[in-house]
């Protein structure tokens, strides 16, 4: 069945002082997106940049989420860190608490959390790691989403514990036979229009065409689409414009209390 609203959501705030390691500046993409992934501070991200993408969330109306990933500067969270999950796990606690906090002090509150880069890729395919992911945040955030892709261990396992969650297409990533995104370190620049003809197949039949050029079926409630790729802005454009011309509505997920 045919989609009649789904949710788009970027990764954002993702410079460090005067640098901005992002191709759009965040607040022109606010107009094209309803959920932003905010940087909490270690693979990017500093305490002001924090505070001024959680102002433009509650200036825009986009719902506001934690975007933790590896303490990883220099490899923009692209690198996987040997650690225990447990440890892994009070890192995203300590960068999430940090955006939760901005939000507050904007009457906005913490949405969805979502996993950064490697960390993202290592959960999707860890089961403790994400068990005691979900572990804590039934306790810190339950309800709070978790984005994560469909075919992976953090869903799985959200599911079973009562956790919301939101599955994510990827606009500006390929995919392989198992429906999991090919993991990039470095993007090329993309047509913007044939992206957004992506995003409205997937979201009108259901199905995305993987790498080996078969067409394969993705359920997803939101579509994601990274402020570091080449020409981001475009491609977020192009997107907004082709779904709602298409008269599907863009939104956040519904803020839906989790399961007991």
């Amino acid at each position: 069945m045919a989609m009649t609203s789904v949710d788009i959501n970027c990764d954002m705030g993702e410079g460090f002082g005067h640098w901005q390691y992002g191709d759009a500046p965040d607040a022109a993409l606010m107009a094209v997106i309803s959920s932003a992934n905010v940087a909490a501070g270690y693979h990017a991200g500093d305490p002001n940049i924090m505070d001024e993408v959680a102002r433009l969330c509650a200036e825009h109306g986009v719902g506001l989420g934690a975007h933790p990933g590896y303490g990883d500067r220099q490899g923009f969270g692209r690198r996987v860190i040997d650690a225990a999950p447990a440890e892994l796990v009070n890192d995203i606690l300590y960068q999430t608490g940090a955006i939760r906090e901005f939000g507050r002090r904007y009457g906005i509150p913490l949405r969805h959390v979502k996993p950064h880069g490697a960390l993202y890729m290592t959960a999707a395919n860890d089961a403790e790691l994400s068990r005691l992911l979900v572990k804590a945040l039934r306790k810190t955030d339950p309800d709070a989403a978790l984005y994560c892709m469909g075919p992976s261990e953090t869903f799985r396992i959200a599911q079973v514990a009562g956790q919301p969650t939101v599955r994510e297409l990827f606009a500006d990533r390929d995919y392989d036979a198992s429906g999991q995104i090919v993991f990039a370190r470095k993007m090329r620049r993309l047509d913007p229009q044939a992206v957004a003809e992506k995003c409205l197949r997937a979201c009108t039949e259901g199905t995305v065409v993987t790498v080996d050029g078969e067409t394969i079926a993705l359920p997803f409630e939101s579509i994601c689409f990274h402020s570091d790729t080449p020409g981001a802005l475009e491609i977020g454009t192009a997107i907004h414009e082709t779904l709602t011309g298409a008269g599907i509505t863009i939104a956040p997920p519904p803020r839906v209390a989790a399961a007991a």
